[in-house]
């Protein structure tokens, strides 16, 4: 194999196995950050909430769901799945 593909070849598999999960490890970082009481939000595990307080300091928060209040970490907040919850559907 010419050594220039071989090099071209590797680069392009490193831009996508660190920079990919880079970004979005990027994206989650920012939309935790962004959280703040009234959102509403689905966990990983799937259990849909609104969240009425955060704590700074323990990186948790509690969530108001339909069964009660729940203590979650925010880590456990789904990024992708509470952004499809919080987007507008449009009506043709």
């Amino acid at each position: 194999m010419d050594p220039i593909a071989l090099l071209l070849f590797s680069g392009a598999l490193i831009f996508l196995m660190i920079i990919g999960p880079m970004r979005k490890q990027k994206k989650e970082k920012n939309f935790i950050t962004q959280l703040k009481r009234g959102n509403r939000v689905i966990t990983k595990s799937g259990l849909h909430g609104k969240i009425i307080e955060i704590t700074e300091g323990s990186d948790s928060c509690v969530l108001e769901t339909m069964a009660g209040k729940i203590r979650y970490e925010v880590s456990a907040i789904s990024h992708e799945m509470s952004a499809k919850l919080n987007t507008k559907v449009t009506k043709k």
